[in-house]
């Protein structure tokens, strides 16, 4: 099989190229410009849990030391303090918070880097920027130009090459949106502030030049990344005037300016698009060239590693076992819908958020509820940050009375609870993810103090582990203490993303094969293939 021709070598083309290796995918990584990854301290990007995971799971281990996991937020108004949170414990409102992880980008970019240098099926191609796109039925055929000109055979082909994507446009797709829809002054520095570890979002600052809200996130070894928000359409930011900003605000802060190191500065502005195609044949789009986001907190990389956990077990299932039209349809009709939702939410928001004056201002509890909304945005909840659920998929089985309800609809993320493999093995169920398998859950209370040496004898685990290596896919079966919502004997199918796909009352062995069925987007029935067996060994 040729391998999968992955165009782009950011940070969304190297964890793709990462996660289909990891499924046994051979790929080529066209790279247009290897030395392309400046050290720029003010890029930075902001990991949810969900991703950061994903990283992880590719190799990215360094993310602890590399990465800032805050301890806090802290949102204010004027000189009132709205909200103060406390992040990886329970929100008053119910839910806990998540711990987003902030690092420079290009720490993120080096260690992805690393770990594709050193996997066998990966290979880079260095300063290879396509400019020819050809399809058939078996394959897609690229060639690139000087300086190393050739042409390059695929089975698929995935476009992460960013916002100006060539990919895109040899396909032919429209990329509408809106233009400038928020601008920003970006500093990071070294300097002590009242909140270590803890983001901080101020809007309306009272001091001179505050301008209508700064943020301030920290980073490792005591850097943070400053934010200003900036009229749409003002005048271009001098250094000196940048300088004035950091000045006051540190002071507005502090009391007084204290010792800070300026590293670096920038100004950026954000865009809103959407990708009207992301799959044509087999060439798809991911990342920046299919979406671009980041307005009210969003983070568009997020939702980039979010297509490559999508996309990458759905390429391997197909590149192992043959096509499936309905599997490969399914990234578009997922993914698309979940980034123009989160567009959605952010476009209805901006006019509430950054309108001004008004009626809005009178309304009581507005700022509070202002305030909600960006907290979401920033923190990873709500509808402007919360990891996606796909409860409209393609892929997801018809609802039938062997279904049972637990916390998690079908079609959300699942709970990261502690699991048992038969072997003895214990993890967290997201570190079981991204090996191309259906993971498949049992409930048993009082796990811990069964005697493994007869597991596999005991209770409802001989049925269940026939079961389990019955299903089309290949599955692993794993047993949890408790899960939230879920009584004893409960049987959880989980996607190789970790997406709920059903849960059961119990060992329903033609259930169970059915909405596997469903996920690998079988229209039929298929017979089992040979190595379909469960990892129970």
């Amino acid at each position: 099989m040729d391998p999968v021709i992955i165009v782009g070598a950011g940070p969304v083309g190297l964890a793709l190229s990462l996660a289909l290796a990891a499924q046994g995918v051979r790929c080529v990584l066209l790279d247009e410009d290897p030395g392309r990854d400046e050290t720029r301290p003010a890029r930075t990007v902001v990991l949810r849990e969900d991703t950061a995971a994903l990283v992880e799971r590719l190799g990215g281990k360094a993310l602890g030391q590399e990465g800032a996991r805050w301890s806090g937020w802290r949102s204010m108004r004027r000189k009132q303090l709205v909200r103060e949170l406390t992040i990886g414990e329970d929100a008053p409102e119910g839910g806990r918070i998540p711990a987003p992880v902030h690092l420079p980008q290009h720490f993120l970019t080096r260690g992805l880097r690393d770990a594709v240098t050193a996997h066998e099926l990966v290979q880079v191609a260095p300063y290879s920027r396509i400019d020819t796109l050809e399809q058939d039925a078996t394959g897609v055929t690229v060639h690139t130009r000087e300086p190393n000109a050739t042409w390059w055979r695929g089975s698929h082909l995935v476009g992460c090459d960013g916002a100006r994507s060539t990919v895109r446009k040899l396909l032919g797709i429209r990329f509408p949106g809106r233009t400038a829809v928020e601008r920003h002054a970006v500093a990071a520095l070294r300097t002590e502030l009242p909140w270590p570890g803890r983001a901080v979002l101020h809007r309306l600052p009272p001091w001179r030049g505050g301008g209508a809200e700064v943020t301030a996130r920290p980073l490792p070894d005591g850097l943070w990344r400053l934010d200003w928000l900036l009229p749409p359409r003002g005048e271009l930011v001098t250094p000196d005037a940048l300088i004035t900003r950091v000045r006051d605000t540190l002071a507005g802060w502090c009391g007084e300016t204290p010792p800070y190191e300026l590293l670096d500065t920038g100004v950026y502005t954000l865009h809103h698009r959407l990708a009207l195609r992301w799959r044509a044949d087999r060439a798809f789009l991911a990342g920046d060239a299919a979406h671009l986001l980041g307005a009210l907190g969003t983070q568009g990389l997020d939702e980039g590693l979010r297509d490559v956990e999508n996309l990458a077990w759905k390429l391997a299932e197909v590149w192992h076992h043959g096509d499936s039209d309905v599997l490969l349809d399914s990234y578009q009709a997922e993914r698309r819908a979940a980034v123009a939702a989160r567009l959605r939410a952010a476009d209805q928001s901006l006019p509430i958020l950054r309108g001004g004056g008004g009626l809005r201002t009178l309304v009581p509890g507005s700022t509070r509820g202002h305030d909600s909304l960006l907290t979401d945005g920033h923190l990873g909840c709500g509808a402007l940050g919360a990891p996606p659920s796909y409860s409209h998929s393609p892929l997801a089985p018809p609802r039938t009375e062997a279904h049972i309800s637990v916390s998690t609809p079908p079609g959300a993320p699942v709970t990261d609870v502690r699991v048992t493999a038969p072997d003895g093995t214990t993890a967290r169920l997201r570190e079981r993810l991204g090996q191309g398998r259906l993971l498949v859950v049992l409930v048993a209370p009082g796990t811990g103090v069964w005697d493994r040496r007869h597991w596999m004898t005991a209770g409802v685990m001989p049925r269940l582990a026939e079961a389990v290596g019955a299903l089309p896919m290949k599955g692993e079966l794993l047993v949890t203490e408790s899960y939230p919502g879920a009584s004893a004997h409960t049987v959880l199918l989980v996607r190789p993303d970790g997406h709920l796909v059903a849960s059961f009352g119990g060992v329903l062995p033609r259930e169970l094969a059915a909405a596997a069925e469903a996920v690998r987007g079988a229209a039929e029935p298929s017979p089992v293939r040979p190595d379909q067996t469960a990892d129970i060994d």
